[in-house]
Order: structure tokens, then sequence, then C-alpha cells
């Protein structure tokens, strides 16, 4: 694949408070080594993972591409976009819910 993984790491913060806290979701950044079209499916982007019993809710997910050029293009949940070398995917994906109060 002419892509290359930049990073790969837990979204910290992104989970929900509550008695039990909510899982935190990862960061994905995906440099592009070559032209290519990418198409994109997600879910929890535009409501939050909802918290229980009172815990609060988790962060959504969002992505986007920040371009060679210095642009950033913002992606839906459903998206599809060409990229270019250099153009880099950021994916957070979302926490979950929180359960519970303190």
């Amino acid at each position: 694949m002419p892509v290359r993984l930049e990073a790969f790491a837990i979204r910290r913060g992104s989970g929900g408070a509550g008695r039990w806290h909510g899982g935190d979701g990862a960061i994905r950044k995906i440099r592009f080594l070559e032209s290519l079209t990418v198409t994109f499916t997600g879910s929890r982007r535009a409501v939050a993972p909802f918290g229980l019993a009172g815990g609060a809710d988790g962060a959504a997910g969002r992505q986007f591409v920040d371009h060679a050029d210095g642009g950033r293009t913002e992606l839906g949940f459903m998206s599809r976009i060409g990229v270019f070398p250099g153009d880099v995917l950021t994916i957070l994906t979302p926490g979950g819910g929180g359960y519970g109060v303190w």
C-alpha cells in the first residue's frame, strides 16, 4: 500500500466520566505516498456515545485530511475524497460513554 502509518495511539480523555469511566477511543494518522481515493464510513460522529445511569457521554468521533498545501478537509461519517502525496488522514474514533455517578 502506498501509505505510511504515522500514529496509532489512545485518544486520552475521550471516554465519558462516571463511576466506571468509558473507554478511550483511538487516534490514527495515515500519510499518503501516492495519489489515491479514500472512502470512509464511520459511526458515532454526529451523536456521541451516550452515558448510562448518570455517566457522561463519550467524545464523538471525527476525521479530517490535512493537505500537504496546508489546507484541511473535515470528512463526514460517509465520505469519499481524493488525496495526494503528503496528505495525512487523521481518524479520531469515539470514546465510550461512562456509567454511574460518583
